[in-house]
């Protein structure tokens, strides 16, 4: 153990409050925003048929244009009864440890941050209410599960667009931009995401991009000599694995290692991003409409510049922990495909 403050730390972790633990990585504005913190312009893939997007994943990003029609899905969720009396919520999947993205607020004890304002906004869409949410916590490797078994109608979780999950469940648009990062204790000789972890343990959470990343035969732990040890259900175990000294390093979201890097002056991020990663709201690959309904959700969460949604939710949960956030961020263009 490094330190009794380190020890604190990790039965703070343990413990589940929301103190030691996550915020975001920055998004790059690429040239392409209104330089006011507005969304950038949307732009369409010709990619034809879901099928065809999976199979060739030429732009995983890229959704189903924004609709605020009541199909299936919607109408499923709206009728949706428990013990024969309408439930008239949204059953939203969403982290509780992941500081400023989905935690619970100590002093309230009720799930805050910038993933659950969004979970607000789609909830207000579908049932004029932004409180008509049922939150279920799940772990990373189980969202997909939660999805397909339908125990959650959408995923809300710094979760990764990625060709890999889009063969198992369907995204909206990108509403947010990340990129896989190293965490270190701060006496590490680790300086990032290189030789340099040669013989070194390594934590990532199980059904995470890291952790996908680590098993890339031609850039993953084994190229690099790197010791991938057993993935956890949660990136915060990680940590608590840092903490303890029981792994060397972390590879994981910097949208959620830059806060504990923030809050833990015994660890820190080395390195640069090395992958360009763009979060989505997850749901059933059979729910189309529900993916329309809350990409347009997303586009109306993106309009206004500096007083758009999106905006005012980044500068309340996100802007301040950035030591060198950029003057004007914006949320990543949307992407669509015909």
């Amino acid at each position: 153990m490094r330190s009794l403050r380190s020890a604190a730390a990790v039965t703070v972790c343990a413990l589940g409050v929301a103190t030691a633990i996550a915020v975001p990585a920055m998004v790059d504005d690429g040239g392409d925003g209104d330089g006011k913190g507005g969304a950038r312009q949307p732009h369409t893939v010709r990619t034809g048929s879901e099928a065809a997007a999976a199979d060739s994943c030429r732009d995983p990003e890229a959704s189903l244009r924004p609709s605020s029609a009541s199909g299936p899905a919607i109408k499923r969720i709206k009728n949706r009864e428990v013990n024969g009396h309408k439930l008239n919520k949204l059953i939203a999947g969403v982290d509780q440890n992941s500081y400023r993205w989905g935690y619970r607020d100590p002093a309230t004890g009720d799930l805050t941050g910038f993933d659950i304002d969004l979970v607000h906004a789609i909830a207000e869409d579908i049932f004029g209410d932004p409180d008509a949410v049922i939150f279920r916590t799940i772990p990373t490797s189980q969202r997909i599960k939660a999805l397909q078994q339908g125990k959650v109608d959408v995923v809300v979780r710094t979760m990764t667009i990625n060709c890999d999950r889009i063969k198992d469940v369907a995204f909206s648009t990108a509403y947010f931009q990340a990129g896989q990062q190293v965490l270190v204790p701060d006496d590490s000789s680790i300086t990032g995401y290189n030789k340099t972890l040669r013989g070194k343990k390594v934590c990532t959470a199980q059904g995470s991009t890291a952790e996908a990343e680590l098993d890339k035969p031609d850039t993953g732990a084994e190229h690099l000599g790197a010791i991938k040890v057993k993935p956890v259900p949660n990136q915060l175990d990680c940590l608590v694995r840092l903490q303890l000294g029981q792994v060397d390093a972390v590879i994981t979201d910097n949208a959620l290692a830059a806060g504990q890097a923030a809050q833990d002056p015994s660890v820190k991020l080395v390195g640069s991003r090395f992958t360009d990663e763009f979060y989505g709201v997850a749901m059933n690959k059979n729910d189309d409409d529900l993916v329309r309904r809350v990409n347009k959700v997303l586009e109306n969460y993106r309009q206004g510049g500096a007083g758009s949604p999106w905006m005012q939710a980044y500068q309340k949960w996100l802007a301040k922990d950035f030591s060198t956030a950029q003057e004007n961020p914006t949320p990543p263009a949307p992407t669509y495909r015909d």
